[in-house]
This record gives structure tokens, C-alpha cells and sequence, in this order.
């Protein structure tokens, strides 16, 4: 993710949000308390079936962020996940950081994931990208980064933390980041059925990225 001070991680700073106006950081709703529970990295056989069945049991929908390789080892969970109600999105093939690849990599990663994840959304993996890939990508897809961070991925965190994140940041039309992925779980795994009951005891409803 960003990498600033902690206290503008996890909810991205306004200068940041204005270098890619064409991103979706969080869509407002004026007459409905609505928030969007969006999963990062997987899927894997170790964690997005229980994510899956959190879910379920709660009666929320909400969006995968996928890596094409992972869909490639599991294609199985794409199926789950499309089965289940939920929508999902690419998040490159390979986990690659727009910063740190040149752009014509990064893109043809891109596409190379497409060809797994048929969805016009995208999520760049640490939210990083260059402005010109950004431009790019925005002719393909819709570009969705995130209103709010849990943390749930850093072992500087304890689940307490997670979930205090969540009350904290959390408002209406949030985009909140978890992650379905084997560095997360135990983070994740105490806070996402927790953050699930306070938020809808805050009257938060929960809907899907629109696809």
C-alpha cells in the first residue's frame, strides 16, 4: 500500500486521491449508509473459502481483487466466487508494483491477467502506479483504489488494531480493504466477522463494485 507515516495509510490523504481523479477511492450514498468490503491477493484454497462462507453467513456481497496467477493454480474459486453473488476484479498477474516495473510490463501483465478474470474493474496491487499507466488503464477499465486500509496484511498490526481501524475510518460510501491472502489471516480472520457486526450495528448496508 501507500507507503507514508501510518497514520495516512489507512485512510489515503486528499493529495494523493487528486494525482488519479479518474480513480474510484469511495462512492457516496445520500440517502443510504452503504460501505463496499473489497478482498486483495487472493484467491487461495487456504483462506477465500472461509472468507467466502464469512460472508455468506453474514448476508454481505462484496469484490475479490485477483491475482491471475492465483486464479491459474484455482480457478475453481473464481467460479465460487462468481457462484456466491460477488463481484471481482484483476489485480495484475504476477502482484507487480506499478512503481517499480517498466509501464509496458506492467500493462502486458495486466492483459495477461484478463485473460483469467473477464471484469472491467482493476485495482493496481499496493495502490501504486505511475500517472501514465494510470491513464492507460482507465481506457480499459474501471480503476478502483479504496477509501480505507485495515492493515489486516502488516505484522506491525495486531487484529485488535485491524478492526480498530474499521470503527475508526469507516464512513459512508468507504472502500474498505481486506485481504484474502496467507500474510493477512490471522489479522483478517479476527477482524472481518467483527468489523462485519459493528458496522452493520452502525447501520451500514454492504453492496459489490458494479461490474
Amino acid at each position: 500500500m501507500i507507503r507514508l507515516g501510518s497514520s495516512l495509510i489507512e485512510r489515503p490523504p486528499l493529495p494523493y486521491r487528486l494525482i488519479f481523479p479518474e480513480a474510484i477511492w469511495r462512492i457516496k450514498r445520500k440517502k443510504r449508509k452503504v460501505v463496499y468490503l473489497t478482498f486483495d491477493d487472493g484467491p487461495i484454497p487456504e483462506v477465500t473459502p472461509w472468507v467466502l462462507d464469512v460472508l455468506d453467513h453474514y448476508q454481505v456481497k462484496a469484490t475479490f481483487f485477483m491475482v491471475g496467477d492465483n486464479v491459474r493454480r484455482h480457478p475453481e474459486l473464481l467460479e465460487e466466487v462468481r457462484r456466491r453473488g460477488h463481484s471481482y476484479g484483476n489485480h495484475t498477474m504476477h502482484h507487480l508494483q506499478g512503481f517499480k516495473v517498466p509501464s509496458i510490463k506492467y500493462l502486458r501483465d495486466i492483459t495477461e491477467a484478463a485473460n483469467l478474470i473477464d471484469s472491467p474493474l482493476f485495482r493496481p496491487p499496493h495502490g501504486l502506479i505511475r500517472w501514465g499507466q494510470a491513464k492507460v488503464i482507465k481506457e480499459h477499465y474501471n480503476l478502483v483504489m479504496y477509501d480505507l486500509i485495515t492493515r489486516d496484511y502488516s505484522k506491525k498490526v495486531t487484529p485488535q488494531r485491524v478492526l480498530d481501524n474499521v470503527k475508526r475510518y469507516a464512513r459512508n460510501g468507504s472502500i474498505i480493504v481486506f485481504h484474502d491472502s496467507l500474510k493477512a489471516e490471522a489479522n483478517m480472520t479476527y477482524a472481518l466477522p467483527r468489523a462485519i457486526e459493528w458496522l452493520k450495528s452502525q447501520g451500514y448496508e454492504f453492496l459489490p463494485l458494479p461490474m
